[in-house]
């Protein structure tokens, strides 16, 4: 018997680094029960699978913050308790940074004016940094002590040790001139490093939080759409209470204006509902007695009355935020290289900073000591591993969440990765490229009665079935006619037709070769028009009266609008496409032909269409299936990437990576490119991330010096290092600038 394994999204705080996220990971993995850990420094959550019966969450907490962290683990108030910790977390780091940029500013200034100034100099700029090293960077300190009692390393242990040693250097030069003039070297303090370091850095660390709130707006942005309270009606009694009060059954008024609580259908009123947030329509939806409503949408104009059907978790907006909060809280398989670099990188510096100390004071130039201190200095401060944690988080939140915004929910990260590695698109026909419902699309009349008196007996008889087909001649006839012809009685003949009795005479709806027994005589023109609709891929229902033949309706599910639009574009991309359908032959043949598909197979059974899928793959293609039906499920699952419509069923939607809010076919073409737009800003952004520091740390070391006798000044070094991590969280944040509906 397998174990039961549970799964939780927890927000983590105290993160400050790629290094740190590394840090709670590997210490989450190394404990009993646990199965897998993923830990997303951007969004600042860490998602673990684990066996109940062996570990629990508080276990975990207890471990976490024994290395400075904390998990959240309160399941009512978790969200609002993390927002006022972040909240409060962001008005210290800018109090922070405040005091560090009144500070700073003046020794900085000092000293530069002045070189070498006058021994009175030394105590002030030793009275102006204290503050900015104690107070403004007490965090990198502690954690850095922290991590070290843990054996552990992070960001935070090379600003401490940078930082640190350039105080504490100071200090002993002001306070204790005498030992370094005795020993013959230049009493040359460095409390400007030291404070505008810390400076840079709170700054970069500032602007940090604030590029990757940005990324993670959709998902703040969705759970801002559920109201905290309602108006219920009971026992006549209009009443407000919290929104996890409301029960399956209550009656809700939602005024305009207004977010919809919960999902239901209106009791009441009529109005025009924006679902823009479930479904990527720009348009609103007109909603009256009878229509379903969703949590989260917004009531535009009139009063509705709802009454709820789906409350709390089960609701399609409370869905829809799992499934984007998991998708962001993964990880893509082009991140693991990242996450392998950043974990060793600390030690690697440390290292790097102590062979470069030790190089130039053993061959540099006098004074030896401090051109070594000057280049392990900038070394720790420069390498900083965050803009290469940061690379690949960012972009897939900033992706996912445009793609919740865009209706195209993301199941994970490696759904996303895979999306972009497409070859060819297979696709279902019915429901994905057609409406998925009959349409009347021609008819033929005799001339045995008027044609109004036909229209009206046929619609008496259709309205009275169930049948699709019949049903959509009833919808096709019944804009135009209003009948009060009573049906006698009525007959299924199952796989033929209907016959029924109206006014004592037998009528009869069904296929021609069922007609044909009633009617014994059928012209050649009709034989070649039947013909000629089966052609063209059209259902054909025929009506007779006794002997006689009155009608006959040529139906077909209706290509979609912008059905060919999107196959066109889809070839554009160099993505291959193949239709594949249980319809039959010509039918298949002519949605092809309508949107230029040029690969098509049709009365496929789900197993064959499975196995084409897996004959392409064996072929070395990357197979992506859009479908939307319960024949559709296995071929989805297949398939590397599987993309299910909003119209489809619940089990093709679980076998999906990728699920759209909307029938629209574009958005198959939308969810290809934001996929292909994300991997690129991930790829440019761990291009630039390793170019930093490949160029960075030698340049910092002091590469340079031999051949032009520059050095790198550890404030320079300082700001370079924030700027990277800022240049790497806004390239990504052009992904929701740029991924704009078609």
């Amino acid at each position: 018997m397998q174990p039961t394994v549970e799964t939780n999204i927890l927000p983590v705080t105290g993160l400050s680094c790629a290094s740190c996220a590394l840090n709670v990971e590997r210490r989450l993995r190394s404990m009993k029960g646990v199965k897998e850990v993923s830990v997303s420094f951007p969004n600042n959550q860490v998602k673990i699978e684990y066996e109940p019966g062996v570990a629990s969450l508080f276990v975990f907490q207890a471990e976490i913050r024994s290395i400075g962290y904390d998990l959240i683990i309160e399941t009512d108030d978790s969200g609002e308790k993390v927002r006022v910790l972040e909240q409060a977390r962001a008005t210290l780091l800018k109090r922070k940074l405040l005091v560090a940029l009144v500070f700073s500013t003046p020794v900085f200034i000092l000293s530069m004016a002045w070189h070498h100034g006058p021994v009175w100099l030394n105590y002030l700029l030793l009275v102006l940094s204290t503050p900015v090293v104690v107070y403004s960077g007490s965090e990198f300190y502690s954690n850095a002590w922290r991590q070290a009692r843990k054996l552990h390393s992070n960001m935070d242990t090379l600003i401490a040790i940078g930082t640190g040693s350039a105080y504490l250097f100071s200090v002993i030069i002001t306070l204790l001139p005498g030992i370094w003039a005795k020993s013959g070297f230049e009493s040359h303090v460095y409390f400007e490093s030291a404070a505008v370091i810390i400076t840079f850095i709170l700054t970069g660390r500032f602007l940090e939080e604030r590029a990757k709130a940005r990324a993670s707006s959709a998902i703040r942005k969705l759970m801002g759409l559920q109201p905290k309270t309602v108006t219920l009606i009971r026992n006549g009694v209009e009443i407000e209470l919290p929104i996890h009060q409301v029960v399956i059954g209550d009656f809700i008024k939602v005024r305009p204006g207004e977010n919809l609580p919960v999902d239901g259908v209106v009791t009441d009123g009529d109005s025009f509902v924006e679902e823009g947030m479930i479904n990527g329509e720009p348009i609103p939806a007109a909603k009256t007695k009878g229509s379903s409503v969703f949590s989260g949408t917004i009531n535009q104009q009139g009063m509705l009355i709802i009454q709820a059907q789906k409350v709390g978790s089960d609701t399609v907006l409370s869905k829809i935020i799992k499934l984007v909060n998991n998708a962001q809280s993964s990880k893509a398989p082009v991140q693991r290289l990242a996450d392998r670099i950043a974990g060793i990188f600390v030690p690697v510096i440390l290292g790097l900073a102590l062979a470069t100390f030790v190089l130039w004071y053993i061959l540099g130039p006098s004074p030896a000591t401090e051109y070594a201190f000057i280049t392990a200095l900038s070394v720790l401060i420069i390498s900083c591993p965050c803009a290469l944690g940061l690379a690949t988080p960012t972009a897939l939140i900033a992706g996912i969440g445009r793609g919740a915004e865009m209706g195209i929910l993301i199941k994970d990260a490696a759904s996303l990765e895979k999306a972009y590695k497409t070859t060819v698109l297979v696709m279902d026909k019915t429901g994905t490229i057609t409406k998925g419902y009959p349409e009347v699309i021609t008819q033929w009349y005799s001339d045995v009665m008027p044609h109004e008196k036909s229209l009206e007996l046929m619609y008496a008889f259709v309205s009275n079935s169930t049948h699709p087909l019949a049903q959509a001649i009833a919808k096709h006839l019944g804009k135009s006619i209003n009948t009060g012809l009573k049906i006698e009685h009525i007959v299924n003949v199952p796989g033929h037709g209907l016959q029924a009795t109206i006014d004592s005479i037998v009528y009869y709806v069904g296929s021609l070769a069922y007609i044909s027994e009633f009617v014994p005589q059928i012209s050649d023109e009709i034989n070649a028009m039947t013909r000629q609709w089966q052609h063209l891929g059209h259902s054909v229902v025929y009506f007779a009266r006794g002997t006689q033949l009155l009608a006959a309706f040529a139906l077909n599910d209706a290509v979609k609008s912008d059905a060919a639009r999107a196959i066109s574009a889809i070839y554009n991309m160099g993505i291959k496409v193949k239709l594949l359908s249980g319809d039959h032959y010509h039918a298949v043949k002519q949605v092809a032909e309508s949107t230029g598909i040029k690969d098509f197979g049709a009365e496929l059974l789900p197993a064959e269409k499975h196995n084409i899928i897996r004959d392409l793959q064996a072929t070395g293609e990357i197979v992506a299936m859009a479908g939307d039906g319960i024949n559709d499920a296995a071929a989805l699952a297949q398939a590397d990437i599987g993309i299910a419509m909003a119209s489809g069923s619940d089990i093709a939607r679980e076998s999906a990576g990728i699920t759209l809010m909307n029938s629209d076919p574009m958005s198959i073409v939308q969810a290809l490119k934001l996929s292909r737009k994300t991997v690129t800003v991930i790829r440019q952004n761990l291009f630039w991330a390793f170019f930093y520091n490949i160029v960075a740390i030698p340049v910092a070391a002091g590469i340079l010096f031999p051949f032009t006798g520059f050095l790198l000044n550890p404030m320079i070094a300082s700001a370079a290092m924030a700027l990277s991590s800022v240049t790497v969280v806004s390239n990504s944040l052009r992904l929701k600038k740029r991924m704009t509906k078609l």
